[in-house]
């Protein structure tokens, strides 16, 4: 793939962000995600590549827009599988917290896992664990190797996770080794990328959260050479369908990094709507200016970019119909 589709794909989040961003603390979640949602998808009718969404807002008569299959870009460059969630958070955003983001990954055609709507168990990690762990093991048996393979005693290790009932025996057992949990309210591909940032003190992402958000994460872990493997959790036999309707045909296995992003290259793109830990949130300033803050990643060069701008909102036009709605 082109670099220049890097900066391509920040235009893209940041238009998401920025639209998302307005809604922050306002309780309303939907109206930030409609927001980001279209921003995005105008965008991307500037950008020079034939792309086809592969993980969006859904299926099209569930999703107006960005929907699984939907035709993207100006069509004259190259063909592109789109990942996209426009606010990886809403929760957040509503409610005025941290964490939340907008994001995108892109990859030559076909190379993406199309990930059905549903549950995926997770294990992600950094670079220094990367490839000493697996999740067909007991997570006692992981929190031991993960503190061997750092060089720390149990007592020492970070683990995060969803805050979710679900999750009620993976808290007793991380209790009961004594290590340090930090609860997440949403934010699964942040949770998931946290451990591949030293300054996160974050040591695991465990627990289960949605399969699309698991291939971002994917995606941005294949950038930052940390890992994460995954394993579907299909609740009954419409789950199993559409696995099979993906070709997915043993909804069950284990998914590594490999499965789900390919070996290829694979560009990936952030931007904060809310102040997070590798990135800083939308600000609106005086003068018509807002400032993003924004982290852009590319595979096969392993470059990790981070980039602050500042826009004149009157010279976005695109973001005009978005923008100044809440009142």
């Amino acid at each position: 793939m082109q670099r220049l589709l890097s900066l391509e794909m920040v235009r893209v989040t940041e238009a998401a962000a920025i639209a998302a961003a307005q809604w922050t603390g306002r309780g309303m979640k939907n109206e930030a995600d409609d927001a980001a949602t279209t921003a995005m998808r105008s965008m991307f009718k500037n950008v020079p590549i034939h792309g086809k969404v592969v993980i969006g807002e859904g299926e099209m008569d569930e999703a107006p827009m960005l929907y699984i299959g939907e035709e993207v870009g100006n069509g004259e460059g190259e063909a592109i599988d789109i990942a996209v969630d426009p606010v990886e958070g809403t929760e957040l955003v509503a409610k005025g917290l941290n964490g939340a983001l907008a994001v995108m990954a892109i990859a030559e055609r076909g190379q993406l896992l199309h990930a059905p709507d549903m549950y995926m168990e997770k294990l992600a990690c950094g670079p220094a664990l990367a490839g000493l762990l697996s999740l067909d093991d007991p997570l006692e048996l992981t929190l031991q190797k993960a503190a061997f393979g750092l060089g720390k005693k149990r007592s020492e290790l970070t683990v995060s996770i969803l805050d979710r009932e679900r999750h009620a025996k993976h808290f007793r057992i991380l209790r009961d080794a004594g290590v340090r949990i930090r609860l997440l309210n949403a934010g699964d591909v942040a949770g998931a990328m946290a451990p591949s940032f030293p300054e996160s003190g974050v040591d695991l992402y465990i627990g289960s959260g949605g399969a699309p958000e698991g291939v971002l994460a994917a995606a941005a872990l294949t950038c930052l050479r940390g890992e994460i493997q995954g394993r579907l959790m299909p609740m009954n036999e419409e789950e199993l369908n559409r696995c099979y309707a993906m070709n997915i045909m043993n909804p069950h296995e284990m998914l590594t990094m490999e499965r789900m992003v390919g070996k290829g290259d694979v560009i990936f793109a952030a931007t904060g709507i809310t102040q997070g830990d590798f990135v800083g949130g939308v600000k609106f300033l005086a003068g018509d200016q807002a400032e993003t803050h924004s982290i852009v990643m590319r595979a096969e060069t392993r470059t990790i970019r981070y980039l602050r701008s500042i826009h004149y909102m009157p010279s976005k036009p695109q973001l005009d119909a978005y923008l100044g709605q809440v009142i």
